[in-house]
């Protein structure tokens, strides 16, 4: 039986008439163990149209009372141990936003189809096996994530124009074994991500689809291998245009020509292919001497900085990998912005709104080392964070914690923002992670900021990167590992639009002499030491295992 003593909250929604409701965390986590779910005083808030409740294990299933709240926008259900959903949720017809991430569902009611003004399903990190039949029915989706199931294939009917609007489909990690040609019918698709599946083949007919801006099949054996080579490098542009030759020779062939009219047209094809393969091999060939990395080994550089762990971080974010990055031409142009805008994009999609990692960036000219990972109490540690001024943790995470309600609020409650998900990573820590510098000073606090007093600039030479996380040591290592990859592209873009560089005329950091702009894109990633309080080594990085995905357009030198 609910005790409403425990649940101020509903009382205070209902009193107020409020529209939206937040239950996240360990707190409401208890109150749901003890109530055996949620307090049924919520499904009488039918003003609400704003729902979340989050981090709670032991929710395992929801009421089918839910569907009286009829006035539902946005109902968020992630990161719980939910089982099940029951089939009346098809009742909220208002609902624009669901997403049930991160549960134990196996199956999904098929009154999801019933939602007609749905434009964001987000079902990644479950068990599922397949999508329901009838998803044609909700013709406003834009937003469909999928990641992370054990899904073989979409609905019979999911390639349809009726699909006019989904421009973001997100299904990879799952055993996907065929995309079906039919694929050039969702003419909005601007993102597909279908990578770690089981796919042998992708459809020439990808190519039609002609608001493609970002396409991922990465850790997919397929049958061409100079194409499982240009996806492994993540070359949208370069995938699309081979996808186009290879698919010249549909032309004709739905036009009711004759067999003979095929077989001459076939002969020539080949002729063309064969033509355009060694054009595209020499194109490869350059764009390779491109992307270049050479690392350089901490023996060859007796100042390489090393970074000391503490023993405490291991209860709170014990993982770190950091390195030392040279040659990154941040001056020309827009590089520093378009550099910034890639580590928010790694934020938001490897890193999970920073939730899996957090990457953080240093200009090593004002580091003061030696650095020590450490750990203090949220009242004693201050830090400059980005763009404030100095104050302590608790302060931080308490304006940071206002600004996301607002900005919330602003966007009329139809979305979590990135804020909500990491501030709660350290709620009931009595110890907060941080990167100190030789003087005290605290310059990284992950997964919250870094500090304004080793802000990269376009002037920036050499950057400190380091990776934290509380999930393991190679998760580390594959975020930082992306975020060289993406520098090198970046470095490499600069270099070919020769963008003028800023008002004092330097390039972009220490070249060779005589370095050309050819060369210019090259980077070099200085090896940087983790060891404990006693001096014995914890991790190095970037070591000989990391960096050696097999990407096509980048080249490592040890």
């Amino acid at each position: 039986m609910d005790d409403m003593e425990e649940w101020p909250e509903i009382e205070k929604a209902a009193t107020e008439k409020r529209r939206e409701l937040v239950f996240q965390g360990p707190t409401f986590d208890k109150r749901i163990s003890s109530n055996g779910g949620l307090a049924s005083a919520i499904y009488s808030l039918t003003l609400l149209n704003y729902l979340e409740v989050s981090q709670c294990p032991s929710l395992t299933e929801i009421h089918e009372d839910i569907q009286h709240l009829t006035n539902l926008q946005s109902l968020i259900l992630c990161r719980n141990k939910l089982v099940s959903i029951p089939n009346v949720v098809g009742k909220l017809k208002s609902l624009k936003v669901l997403d049930l991430s991160v549960n134990n569902l196996s199956v999904l009611p098929e009154g999801i189809t019933q939602l007609k003004e749905l434009n964001t399903l987000n079902v990644s990190c479950n068990s599922l096996k397949v999508l329901p039949e009838g998803l044609i029915q909700c013709t406003k989706l834009s937003t469909i994530n999928i990641s992370k199931n054990h899904i073989t294939g979409f609905p019979a009917d999911f390639y349809s124009e009726r699909m006019g609007l989904l421009s973001t489909l997100v299904a990879s990690d799952n055993a996907i074994e065929q995309l079906s040609g039919d694929v050039h019918k969702l003419a909005a698709l601007k993102v597909l991500d279908l990578s770690n599946n089981k796919l042998s083949e992708i459809p020439s007919d990808l190519s039609d689809c002609s608001k493609l801006k970002e396409i991922h099949f990465k850790g997919n054996k397929l049958n061409d291998k100079r194409l499982e080579k240009m996806v492994n490098g993540c070359q949208t542009k370069s995938i699309l245009d081979y996808l186009r030759g290879r698919g010249k020779g549909r032309q004709g062939e739905d036009g009711g020509e004759a067999d003979g009219g095929r077989k001459a047209d076939k002969g020539k094809r080949q002729q063309r292919k064969k033509k355009e393969k060694v054009a595209d091999g020499q194109d490869e060939v350059e764009e390779l001497n491109k992307m270049v990395v050479r690392v350089l080994h901490v023996s060859d550089s007796p100042a390489a900085l090393t970074v000391t762990v503490s023993a405490e971080v291991k209860d709170v974010r014990p993982y770190l990998v950091c390195c030392v990055v040279r040659g990154m031409n941040l001056k020309s142009g827009n590089a520093l912005k378009r550099f910034l805008v890639a580590q928010t994009k790694l934020h938001d999609d490897l890193c999970g709104k920073r939730t899996i990692a957090t990457i953080a960036t240093h200009d090593v000219q004002l580091l003061k080392a030696p650095l020590m990972y450490d750990v203090k109490p949220p009242t004693q540690l201050k830090v400059v964070s980005l763009g404030r001024k100095e104050m302590t943790a608790v302060e931080l995470i308490r304006h940071l914690q206002l600004e996301a309600e607002e900005l919330r609020k602003q966007k009329k409650r139809q979305n979590v923002t990135g804020l909500h998900k990491y501030l709660q990573l350290l709620q009931g820590k009595e110890m907060y992670p941080c990167l100190v510098d030789a003087e005290g000073h605290v310059i990284s606090f992950p997964p919250i900021t870094n500090s304004e007093k080793t802000k990269i600039k376009k002037s920036t030479k050499e950057l400190f990167l380091e990776v934290t996380s509380a999930a393991t040591l190679q998760t580390c290592k594959d975020v930082m590992d992306a975020l060289i990859v993406k520098m090198a592209e970046l470095n490499k873009f600069t270099a070919e639009n020769r963008e003028e560089a800023g008002s004092d005329g330097e390039g972009e950091g220490p070249q060779e002499p005589g370095a050309s702009s050819e060369t210019s894109s090259q980077l070099i990633v200085q090896q940087v030491r983790t060891v404990d309080q006693d001096g014995n080594l914890k991790v190095v990085y970037p070591s000989k295992t990391d960096l050696s995905n097999d990407i096509s357009n980048l080249t490592v030198i040890w």
